[in-house]
């Protein structure tokens, strides 16, 4: 068991109202840190003020990107207690996205005791409205001083928190996605399995394309045949066709979503034939020309999942279960929700609590 001490922020910030919660933006009294040396190793944690970081111009994770992150939440029971949804397979993902970007890896168990230990610190801020959770955001960054290509010797592991909104506090409305054709987000061989920020820049200027022309998402072909279907905007994507479950095996290029894991064990304990494999555009485009394209939706930390109401691919439209919320996507969304927010029973082991 670790110990961190703790120095308390001398003045604590006032809580927003729940109800006018913006993601991102307000963050909480104290944030965690931990730091790494080459010939020491992780060292030196700690759970302080939130405040700003002190790095010369010439760190290296601002000239070569050394960095990576994570997305996850806290949630308020009805109980009033806070428990974490699946953590370790965070910390562990941050580690494989450490090993490709050559970032020395964290203690499985010393990086989820800190970010514990920062929750635990902060548990006030969980808000307890329907909908609203904590978010945290693990990431490391590397901190040598030195314009020279190679891996730092430095680095920081941070842990900072943000109390968010219901995602759906309007209702859960399917969106319109469109393919994209020119830019893609990641090719096999690079760091598209990885969260680290190159690949979230990248995908900005489809983004706001998709934007202009009316549409909430882009839905991402391979980098190299550009046919294959890989994620929508930030997030995972399945596709219901003719029954049967299908997603986008991850090839390399796809990020493995630790909520795409968890609808996948839930679609196949109900029965649903689950297929991770190659798909094409073409495909789904002629199953919804033929009735057989019943449902679609994205999966990721911020809204769990996301229908797909309508898709665009050049000059094809193609609507998916008339435009409203599927019966497995919102079966998905209620259980998975249901066992993070503790109203449903947890038979997965999914859930930590805090304390």
């Amino acid at each position: 068991m670790y110990e961190f001490p703790i120095q308390r922020a001398a003045t604590l910030k006032d809580k927003p109202d729940p109800k006018t919660l913006v993601f991102g933006k307000v963050f909480t009294d104290h944030m965690f840190l931990l730091n790494y040396d080459a010939g020491q190793g992780w060292h030196d944690g700690r759970i302080v003020p939130y405040g700003d970081l002190n790095l010369p111009p010439s760190a290296m994770v601002f000239h070569y990107a050394q960095e990576v992150f994570e997305g996850m939440k806290a949630y308020r029971r009805p109980d009033g207690k806070v428990q974490l949804f699946r953590p370790m397979d965070n910390v562990r993902r941050l580690n494989d996205s450490c090993e490709r970007l050559c970032i020395p890896q964290l203690p499985e168990d010393l990086a989820l005791e800190g970010i514990r230990a920062l929750v635990k610190v902060e548990q006030d801020w969980v808000p307890s409205e329907p909908g609203t959770s904590l978010y945290i955001r693990p990431f490391i960054i590397a901190t040598d001083a030195s314009l020279g290509v190679h891996a730092s010797h430095s680095y920081l592991f941070c842990v900072i928190c943000c109390p968010v909104g219901a995602y759906y506090a309007e209702g859960i409305n399917p969106v319109r996605i469109y393919v994209e054709n020119e830019d893609v987000r990641a090719v096999r061989g690079g760091t598209g399995y990885t969260k680290c920020g190159g690949n979230y820049a990248a995908s900005i200027r489809a983004g706001e394309r998709a934007e202009e022309q009316g549409y909430a998402q882009v839905l991402w072909l391979d980098g190299v045949e550009r046919k294959y279907i890989e994620e929508v905007g930030s997030m995972n994507v399945m596709f219901k066709v003719d029954g049967a479950i299908v997603t986008p095996k991850l090839t390399g290029s796809v990020l493995p979503g630790i909520t795409r894991r968890s609808c996948l064990q839930l679609l196949r304990d109900w029965g649903y034939p689950v297929e991770e494999r190659l798909v094409t555009a073409q495909e789904l485009f002629d199953a919804a020309d033929a009735g057989k394209l019943d449902e679609a939706w994205g999966t990721g930390t911020a809204a769990v999942v996301s229908p797909i109401g309508e898709m665009g691919w050049n000059e094809r439209k193609a609507e998916v279960n008339g435009g409203v919320i599927g019966p497995v996507t919102q079966k998905l969304y209620d259980t998975l929700t249901g066992i993070q927010w503790g109203t449903q029973p947890d038979p997965y082991g999914w859930t930590m609590p805090v304390d």
